[in-house]
């Protein structure tokens, strides 16, 4: 999916901070360039046919010609993205080892792993550059300056090992994100292509854990999206839909995932008791 990232006409591009959304992402591309730096929490990257589990200190770069979505992303996951426009980066990636920020879709592993001193340096980069949005021209040059520092800083990383994936559990992980009720293993199987006992044992393999787990960290993101604030449903009502088959399984499930009972995420957002529903 081409998505088109709406950047203010006078940006080179942008920089912020992202953490755990609650919901699903899409598998997308787009014209910028753009790189992420995980600082805390883990999560998996599906990179056409490649998955890099990433955790703390992991720099990835997504090329404009490469379809990318993060999934299984934990709750307490944060990444800084940075992102450039064409012009910028033709304007600003001259030196000889930079030149291939240019390119659309180059051939190579493009996930390395930052010791933590160099993950707190950049950190402080990135919160000084970001400080300067209200001012264009200075925002602009700060965000040249981060991509060039950052990409020198990744061709002296290691690289973080990258598993293909395989065509079934890609279909899996789709079908599950898709219908997250009541497909089984069996089902999931027969739709995927392969037998249940292969599929799982896949599924486990390059994913890191299990399609039931899997299943119910998606539920998760279901829930937390249909309850937003509390308002518009019941607890019960959005686990329910989320996929759960009853509150018990979906008490025991977000307890685990979200290291945090249901009552207390209820407490923080500061939702009336009432509005739970079990």
């Amino acid at each position: 999916m081409r998505l088109h990232l709406n950047l203010p006409a006078a940006w080179d591009g942008n920089l912020w901070r992202s953490g755990y959304l609650g919901r699903a992402r899409q598998k997308h591309r787009h014209a910028e360039l753009e790189f992420n730096l995980v600082t805390r929490g883990a999560g998996t990257y599906l990179l056409a046919n490649r998955k890099y589990r990433i955790v703390r200190g992991d720099l990835l770069w997504l090329f404009p010609a490469q379809e990318h979505v993060l999934v299984g992303e934990t709750p307490d996951f944060e990444m800084w993205v940075g992102v450039l426009k064409p012009h910028a980066i033709r304007r600003v990636a001259t030196d000889p080892e930079a030149r291939i920020l240019q390119q659309a879709g180059p051939i190579g592993v493009h996930c390395r792993r930052l010791s933590l001193g160099i993950l707190a340096r950049l950190e402080d980069l990135f919160q000084d550059v970001a400080g300067t949005c209200e001012q264009t021209g200075l925002f602009n040059a700060g965000l040249a300056h981060v991509f060039l520092a950052t990409w020198q800083q990744f061709e002296r990383a290691v690289d973080v090992p990258v598993v293909d994936v395989h065509p079934a559990v890609e279909q899996a992980a789709r079908l599950i994100r898709r219908d997250t009720g009541e497909l089984d293993l069996h089902q999931l199987a027969r739709q995927s292509g392969l037998s249940a006992s292969r599929l799982s044992r896949l599924f486990k393999q390059q994913t890191g854990v299990t399609w039931v787990d899997f299943r119910n960290r998606e539920r998760i993101r279901n829930f937390l999206q249909l309850y937003g604030t509390g308002q518009r449903r019941t607890m019960l009502a959005a686990a329910l839909q989320a996929g759960f088959g009853s509150y018990p399984q979906f008490y025991r499930v977000f307890s685990r995932v979200m290291d945090c009972t249901p009552n207390d995420y209820r407490r923080k957002l500061g939702t009336d008791p009432a509005q739970a529903g079990e």
